[in-house]
């Protein structure tokens, strides 16, 4: 399931969403004009290595937040920058502005250390902004849990669009996760799932702390209803 986008309007305009995205994108694109070779070198020094940050945190310390705005290839960014553009600007109106981007580092932050105690021997370095989005998700699902969201479902040969309340939605993605998580190896290359994990329930923990105080819990999608102009009929 692909979420394409949802109802509930966003409080205020997702300044902070809309510069992590073209930040994200940027330092892709600089990423894909680097050779196979140096490439390497920057998700070595800038990704976060488990081993490497156990070893010497002090010295490895900015890793945890440069990993956040890097990507391993177009369809990594393009995945969390969707879910980030969808469910961000909600999440960003509901905390503001500077509460929004703590809440943001402080779950890629629970996510990056969640996937170093799953795994603290690993020379891998993880890259993604996914464990900070997932503390988005984790959010979303707090405060809009019976928002619509506009999705793409492809099942084999069944392709369908249906717009799923956010509980369902959100709920498939992190059991999918928790699987995931439970059959993997979280030494081997591939998906950090811990990090996926931490990131979310982060965000679960944080949302109601960080909340602007006028923002309820489990409080109902906002929609905007287009008002249709009165046409008056005037008899002579």
């Amino acid at each position: 399931m692909i979420p394409i986008y949802d109802d509930n309007p966003a409080l205020g305009k997702p300044l902070l969403v809309i510069t992590i995205i073209v930040v994200c994108i940027i330092i892709w694109f600089w990423q894909s004009g680097l050779s196979y070779q140096d490439n390497n070198a920057v998700i070595v020094n800038f990704g976060l290595t488990p081993k490497v940050f156990l070893s010497g945190p002090l010295l490895s310390f900015f890793t945890l937040f440069t990993s956040m705005f890097m990507h391993g290839g177009f369809m990594h960014l393009a995945g969390n920058m969707l879910y980030l553009w969808i469910f961000g600007d909600n999440i960003e109106g509901a905390l503001g502005h500077f509460r929004f981007i703590l809440f943001y580092f402080l779950c890629g932050t629970a996510a990056a250390f969640t996937q170093i105690l799953s795994a603290p021997d690993s020379t891998i370095p993880m890259i993604g902004a996914s464990g900070a989005v997932s503390g988005v998700l984790g959010a979303y699902l707090i405060f809009y849990p019976r928002a619509r969201i506009r999705t793409f479902v492809f099942l084999g040969i069944f392709i369908t669009f249906l717009r799923l309340p956010a509980v369902l939605l959100l709920g498939f993605w992190i059991l999918g996760q928790v699987i995931s998580a439970v059959v993997s190896n979280p030494g081997s290359p591939g998906v950090a799932w811990f990090a996926h994990l931490g990131g979310f329930f982060m965000g679960m923990l944080l949302a109601p702390l960080l909340k602007k105080p006028n923002i309820s819990i489990f409080q109902k999608s906002r929609i905007k209803v287009k008002e249709k102009p009165i046409k008056i009929r005037f008899r002579k």
